[in-house]
Parts: structure tokens; C-alpha cells; sequence
């Protein structure tokens, strides 16, 4: 099975296309904060070049969900990225309100998975790992402890798909890769010239050593 790559934190319309090019499965904008934070407009201009085979992310977080509907529906997202508080109510309720696919965000500290991940990753359609700085979302460039996290994750992750994020970078993503085995591996700052201004260079370089990654059976 082959890992899908999604380019996250995208700011400029080239950048997004450059990511389908490359063959990414999904391209994410960020609505939850930060200094890649997009405006509906603004994120409907960067992805309008995205063809539909890739699938379109957005990143929210504080927002209520029927603010986190109107912009589904504005720009054709197919998938929600919930940061903040996640719960079976939230869930449901989005579900309710939109027909995109929920990836439920679990931060982790150290060698622990969080005491909700195996209840998350049941409710949610996704589920994604990132690390957990204070004060941050995401984005901050931190690692996990992969191999840290291995055996726990194995027990628990079933068929639901696993996105893995948190300082990857075209240097370490295939030892990411071969430690825990994701579904999908989420770049923003690992190629970034400057915050919110991808490195093409960098991006070609993630999809190759995601390409050539041994990945665990």
C-alpha cells in the first residue's frame, strides 16, 4: 500500500498546483490561526487550480460548526481537519451539517498517545497524529516520537486511516515512515522557504523519499 502524501498550509495558488502535480492526494488550507491562516476567499483563490482528484483540506479549530459548514460548502472541501476539542457531539454534528470527511486531531507528548485517541479514531474518519506544543495547533516543526509510539498505535489503529504529521521533513519522512506505517504523511514548514512559501525543490524531494520508503508489514 502506498503512502499519500498531503501538502498542508498552503498560501499561493502555484504551490497547490505544483502539489497535484507532484501527485499528492490532498492539499490543505488553514482556517484555525497562524501565520498561514487564509480567509474563505483567499483559500478558494489558492485551491481553485486543484483538479478533483485531490482531495481538499481545511484546518479548523475555534470555529462553530456552522461557520466550519459555510466554508465546505464555499470552496468544495472534502475533508475537515478538527483541531481544539474533539468530541462524539462535535462530530455528529458536523456530520450533520456537511458532507466532508472528519480527520479528528490527537496531539501527542512524549511516548503516550492521548487516553481518547482509541475513541477518536473510532468516531472520526481519520485520524491524525501531531505533536502538542503549547500554544500551537500545528505547524511548529516539533517530531513525534515515532517508534515511541509504534507499539500503541499497532494495538489500536484497526482499518481507519492514520495521517501523520508533526516536523516531517524530505530528511526523516521515511524514517517516520518505516517506524509507524501511516496511511498519509502531512508536510507544511519541512517545505518552506519562509512561513507559508513552499520550496518546490523540498516538495519534489518529500514525494521521493515518500516514494522510496520501506513501509512496515
Amino acid at each position: 500500500m502506498a503512502v499519500e502524501i498531503k501538502f498542508c498550509g498552503l498560501t499561493r495558488p502555484d504551490d497547490a498546483r505544483h502539489a497535484a502535480a507532484l501527485g499528492a492526494a490532498y492539499v490543505g488550507v488553514i482556517f484555525a490561526g497562524g501565520p498561514r491562516m487564509l480567509t474563505t476567499e483567499r483559500a478558494g483563490y489558492v485551491l481553485r487550480a486543484v483538479p478533483a482528484s485531490v482531495k481538499r483540506v481545511g484546518v479548523f479549530a475555534n470555529q462553530t460548526d456552522a461557520e466550519i459548514a459555510h466554508v465546505v460548502d464555499a470552496i468544495r472541501l472534502d475533508v475537515i481537519q478538527l483541531h481544539g476539542e474533539v468530541t462524539r457531539d462535535r462530530i455528529d454534528s458536523l456530520r450533520s451539517a456537511t458532507s466532508a470527511a472528519i480527520w479528528a486531531v490527537v496531539r501527542v507528548t512524549g511516548e503516550q498517545l492521548p487516553a481518547n485517541t482509541p475513541e477518536l479514531l473510532d468516531l472520526s474518519d481519520g485520524l491524525l497524529l501531531d505533536a502538542f506544543v503549547p500554544g500551537s495547533l500545528g505547524g511548529n516543526g516539533v517530531a513525534l516520537s515515532w517508534t515511541g509510539i509504534a507499539r500503541e498505535l499497532e494495538r489500536i489503529r484497526g482499518n481507519r486511516p492514520i495521517i501523520l504529521a508533526g516536523g516531517l521533513r524530505p530528511e526523516n519522512v521515511a524514517e517516520a515512515i518505516a517506524a509507524l506505517g501511516p496511511n498519509v504523511v502531512d508536510v507544511s514548514s519541512g517545505v518552506e522557504s519562509a512561513s507559508g512559501i513552499k520550496d518546490h525543490e523540498r516538495m519534489r524531494a518529500f514525494r521521493d523519499a515518500v516514494t522510496h520508503a520501506s513501509i512496515p508489514t
